[in-house]
C-alpha cells in the first residue's frame, strides 16, 4: 500500500520564494479587511494591504464585485478579473474563496507556485497546520480504492479531546487555540511515517494508519496516544489536563466506503466515552446493534407520553420506623420491549428536549396521588437538569399545586448536584423562589458527582440524600462509615435532614439510626409500589405503627 501523501506544499516557505509571492498574493477576511499573511512571513510595509480591499483596488466596480462575491463558494471556480491594477506587469486579479478567507492573486499569469499555495490553504487547517476535512476525505477515498483491489488493510481512528470545553470556557479561546496546536503536535509525535493526522473541526481529530499489522498496529498506536494525553499541557504557565478518547475502525473488515468506516469509528468512539473516556475502543458489530436499539427507543420515546406508556411507582420513605411519604419514580413500559430502565431512557429524553413535558406530567400525577394519602405524608419528585434550566419552572410548579390542591409543604423536589454546576443568579433565584413557595428541596445523590460544600452554604436545602454507593458496604467499610457519619453531622449542624438511599439490611438500618440518620429508603422498607398497592401498604403501615 502506498504511503499517505505528504502535504502538497508546506506553509513555511523560504524567504526568497515567499518574497516573490507577497506582492501578488493577498488575503482578506469575509468583510474584505486585510489579515495577516498566511504564508508565514511578515509583509514589508511597501506591499502591506491597504485599509480594505476596496482601497487596495479602487479601480473596481464595488457593486458588481460584491454581487460576484456572493456566487463564490469554497473550492469553486475562482473569480477572474482582467485589467491594469496599478502594479507593473499586473494584468488581472484572480480571487478565491477559502473558508472565511478571500485570497487575491495579482499577476500577469497565474503560475503553478501560486496554485499550489492556494491548494495547500484549501486543504489544510490554518490553526494547527494539519490537513483538513477535505484532504482527509480525498485520502480516505483513495486508500479505500487501493484496499478494495488488494489484500492489505489500514485503520481509521477518530479522536476527541476530553474536557476541552472547560479549558476553552475558563481560560479563553486563545488558550483553547493554543491547546489545539499543542494537541496536534502531540498526536504527530506518536505517528510513524506511514501515518497521517487530520483536524476535522473543533477538538475532533482523525488519524489514518497504513502499513502492515492492522488492526494490531492501530491498537498499539491508540494506546500510545491515550498515554501521551495523560501528561499535562502547559498554557501560559498553567498546567492543563486534557485526555483523549479514541474510536478505531479497520478497512475493509469494518467498512468498504468512507461513510461505513466513519460510522464504525464513531460508534467505537461513543463506546470509549461511555466506558469512562480517556481510552480507546475498536469497533465491534454489537455496537451497531446497540445503536439501532437506541434509535428505536428514541423514536418510540417521542410517542410514549401520548400513548400513555409512562407510569409512576412510589417507594416509601421511613422516619423513626414510621412511613412519612413516598418518592415518585418514573417508569416506561414499551409495547414491544417491555420495561425500559430509567437510566436508558431519561438521558435520551433530556438530550431530545422532552423532559420538561414528561416531568410536568410526572409532577401532576404524583401530586394527585398524594392527595389520597394521609395529610402528614410528603411526595418526593425528581427534577432533571433539563427541567430545572427551563424558563418558567416555578410558575408551572405553583400552577400544578393550585390545580391539584396539594399544600406546598407536602411536596419535596429532588435535584442532583449537576444542576448546580453553574452558580448562576438564575439558579439561585429559582431555588430561593421554590423555597419561598414553601416547597421542600432535597439534594439527591450527595457525594457521587461534583460535590462541593459551598453548595450547602449557597443554596437552601431541607434534605441531603446519601447515595446507596455509600450504604452498600456500610456495615464493613470504615471509609463509608466515616463519610456517612460526617455527612449526617454536617447536615444537622446546617439544620438539614438526612435520607439514606439503598438501605437493604437491618444492620445498615441500625447503624444509620445510631449516627442519627433521619430517614431511610430502600428495599428494607419497601420496593417501589404500583399505584394499586399503595392503599393496602398505608393501611398495614398505620396498623404496625399503632401497635409499636
Amino acid at each position: 500500500m502506498r504511503k499517505i501523501p505528504a502535504a502538497r506544499l508546506a506553509l513555511g516557505k523560504t524567504e526568497a520564494t515567499a518574497s516573490s509571492l507577497i506582492d501578488r498574493l493577498l488575503f482578506f477576511d469575509r468583510d474584505l479587511n486585510p489579515i495577516e499573511n498566511l504564508l508565514g512571513n511578515a509583509l514589508p510595509d511597501s506591499v502591506r494591504p491597504a485599509a480594505s480591499f476596496w482601497e487596495h483596488f479602487p479601480e473596481l466596480d464595488k457593486a458588481a464585485i460584491k454581487l460576484a462575491f456572493r456566487s463564490l463558494e469554497d473550492n469553486a471556480q475562482p473569480l477572474r478579473i482582467s485589467g491594469d491594477f496599478g502594479s507593473a506587469g499586473s494584468q488581472g486579479l484572480t480571487i478565491y474563496r477559502i473558508g472565511d478567507l478571500f485570497a487575491v492573486v495579482r499577476s500577469e499569469e497565474y503560475v503553478d507556485e501560486e496554485r499550489a499555495t492556494l491548494w495547500h490553504l484549501a486543504t489544510h487547517d490554518p490553526l494547527t497546520g494539519l490537513p483538513n476535512r477535505r484532504q482527509f476525505s480525498e485520502d480516505l477515498s483513495a486508500l479505500l480504492q487501493e484496499t478494495l483491489g488488494g489484500s492489505e488493510t489500514f485503520s481509521l481512528m477518530q479522536l476527541d479531546l476530553d474536557d476541552f470545553k472547560p479549558v476553552n470556557d475558563t481560560l479563553g479561546h486563545a488558550a483553547g487555540d493554543k491547546l489545539l496546536q499543542l494537541a496536534a503536535r502531540r498526536i504527530q509525535a506518536c505517528l510513524s511515517q506511514e501515518d497521517r493526522a487530520y483536524r476535522l473541526a473543533g477538538d475532533e481529530f482523525t488519524v489514518i494508519s497504513v502499513g502492515g499489522g492492522h488492526p494490531a498496529k492501530a491498537h498499539s498506536l491508540a494506546e500510545d496516544l491515550v498515554a501521551a494525553f495523560k501528561k499535562p499541557f502547559t498554557i501560559d504557565g498553567i498546567a492543563v489536563f486534557v485526555g483523549t478518547s479514541i474510536g478505531i475502525s479497520t478497512a475493509p473488515s469494518d467498512g468498504t466506503s468512507p461513510e461505513q468506516l466513519m460510522k464504525a469509528s464513531d460508534l467505537a468512539l461513543y463506546t470509549a466515552k461511555k466506558d469512562g473516556r480517556g481510552r480507546a475502543r475498536a469497533f465491534e458489530p454489537t455496537m451497531l446493534e446497540m445503536l439501532e436499539q437506541r434509535e428505536l427507543l428514541r423514536r418510540s420515546l417521542r410517542m410514549a407520553l401520548d400513548q400513555q406508556q409512562f407510569y409512576v411507582e412510589y417507594q416509601p420513605i421511613s422516619e423513626r420506623g414510621c412511613i412519612v411519604g413516598f418518592e415518585a419514580l418514573l417508569r416506561w413500559r414499551h409495547p414491544l420491549l417491555g420495561k425500559i430502565p430509567p437510566a436508558a431512557f431519561i438521558p435520551m429524553a433530556e438530550a431530545d428536549g422532552m423532559m420538561p413535558e414528561i416531568g410536568a406530567w410526572v409532577l401532576e400525577q404524583a401530586c394527585r396521588e398524594a392527595m389520597k394519602w394521609p395529610e402528614n405524608y410528603i411526595v418526593a419528585v425528581n427534577l432533571s437538569v433539563a427541567e430545572f434550566l427551563t424558563s418558567g419552572l416555578t410558575d408551572r410548579i405553583s400552577q400544578t399545586l393550585d390545580l391539584v390542591g396539594l399544600p406546598p409543604e407536602r411536596l419535596e423536589l429532588e435535584i442532583t448536584e449537576s444542576v448546580l454546576l453553574e452558580r448562576t443568579v438564575n439558579n439561585i433565584d429559582t431555588l430561593n423562589t421554590l423555597n419561598v413557595l414553601g416547597l421542600r428541596i432535597s439534594l439527591d445523590d450527595f457525594g457521587t458527582e461534583y460535590s462541593s460544600l459551598s453548595y450547602l452554604k449557597t443554596f437552601p436545602f431541607d434534605t441531603i440524600k446519601i447515595d446507596k454507593y455509600f450504604i452498600t458496604d456500610l456495615e464493613t467499610d470504615l471509609k463509608s462509615q466515616a463519610i456517612v457519619r460526617c455527612v449526617v453531622n454536617l447536615a444537622h449542624d446546617l439544620d438539614m435532614q438526612v435520607t439514606a438511599e439503598g438501605v437493604e439490611t437491618p444492620g445498615q438500618a441500625e447503624w444509620l439510626r445510631s449516627v442519627g440518620c433521619d430517614r431511610l429508603q430502600g428495599y428494607l422498607v419497601s420496593r417501589p409500589l404500583p399505584v394499586e398497592a399503595i392503599d393496602e401498604f398505608i393501611a398495614r403501615a398505620e396498623t404496625s405503627e399503632s401497635h409499636a
